[in-house]
């Protein structure tokens, strides 16, 4: 099992994220991880800030979208990141909902085939070839090309995913996938898609990364790893898909009360409502807890955990749990 870190912006400003990212690498978490979410801190330069504080862990984007950011835009982005890095940067291209876009009254209807062309054209671009295409979401001509070398040009690329035909492409085309695991009960569900686009693979991908994105809450006291969760529950449940509450008996739908209090900023209004299941949300409790939700992911199929939200009542602290007690338990 390999360890993602994945760092919110709710966590604090950019230079503490950093710090954390640098507290990650100490840990032994494989990666570190930014959202690139609308309206939120930049993930351009929170990786770049992280490439510098650290020295070994991979550094990626999570839903960095060929929406708000053209691949040409994306493509030089990652190739100037890999070359910060010394080569541990990751692209994690995709949507975990369109709902966000959509804020800005962005049309992404055409989400598959917008990922398929936009991971084709950057893959050529690190290629040092001309890019010169007429498809059916973006034309180029025959200037599109780098006009520098990138460090490696096989940069992974992951998809961040949802629903079966998302998920699928995720398998079909990209390096790696990183579904929403949100609740964990629903990593079978994910899974499942993203090994039929590994099946239609012309090229096997023999080091394919299923890197399952969760939510923490880590502590020494249960309670106080609960009463965390609760704000994210409150927050984006009702943006996760029916397909996955499914797994643990709850629909959209039951977070609507929820929606309507955080919308007219009554938060602990909305606290007051998370049931019980909705804290089924994330991998929440004590270091031996975690230990035994993380087992149950791997079974399903999950090879990289990727850990995010808001870590623990004490992020700092859950970093340090993860890599004194939960880390070391899956390694021989």
């Amino acid at each position: 099992m390999r360890f993602g870190l994945r760092l919110i912006e709710y966590l604090g400003p950019a230079r503490k994220l950093a710090r954390l990212a640098a507290a990650g690498e100490k840990a032994g978490f494989d990666s570190v991880w930014f959202p690139h979410d609308t309206f939120m801190r930049h993930t351009w330069v929170t990786t770049s800030a992280a490439a510098a504080a650290t020295r070994r862990i991979k550094i990626g984007s999570v839903g960095t979208n060929p929406y708000t950011t053209h691949p040409l835009e994306l493509a030089s982005y990652a190739a100037t990141l890999d070359e910060l890095s010394g080569g541990r940067f990751i692209l994690g291209m995709g949507l975990h909902t369109l709902d966000m876009i959509g804020w800005a009254g962005v049309d992404a209807s055409d989400y598959l085939q917008r990922h398929r062309e936009a991971a084709h054209l950057i893959r050529g671009l690190w290629r040092g070839e001309v890019m010169e295409h007429n498809g059916e979401s973006y034309q180029w001509g025959p200037e599109c090309y780098l006009r520098f070398k990138p460090l490696r040009p096989n940069i992974p690329i992951y998809l961040a995913a949802f629903g079966e035909e998302f998920l699928r492409l995720s398998g079909e085309i990209g390096d790696g996938s990183l579904p929403m695991i949100t609740p964990p009960a629903s990593a079978k569900r994910m899974i499942a898609p993203i090994r039929e686009g590994l099946a239609a693979r012309d090229d096997p991908a023999p080091e394919y990364v299923v890197s399952g994105c969760g939510w923490l809450s880590l502590s020494r006291e249960k309670a106080a790893a609960s009463e965390v969760m609760k704000n994210l529950a409150a927050y984006f449940g009702p943006y996760l898909e029916d397909r996955a509450l499914r797994a643990i008996g709850l629909r959209a739908s039951d977070f609507e009360p929820l929606r309507k209090r955080v919308d007219a900023g009554r938060i602990q209004e909305a606290r007051a409502l998370v049931t019980p299941e909705m804290l089924r949300l994330g991998i929440s409790g004590t270091p031996a807890e975690v230990i035994g939700q993380i087992h149950e992911l791997a079974e399903a199929g999950i090879n990289e955990v990727n850990l995010g939200g808001p870590l623990g009542p004490d992020p700092e602290e859950a970093i340090r749990l993860m890599g004194e007690e939960v880390i070391p338990a899956f390694r021989g």
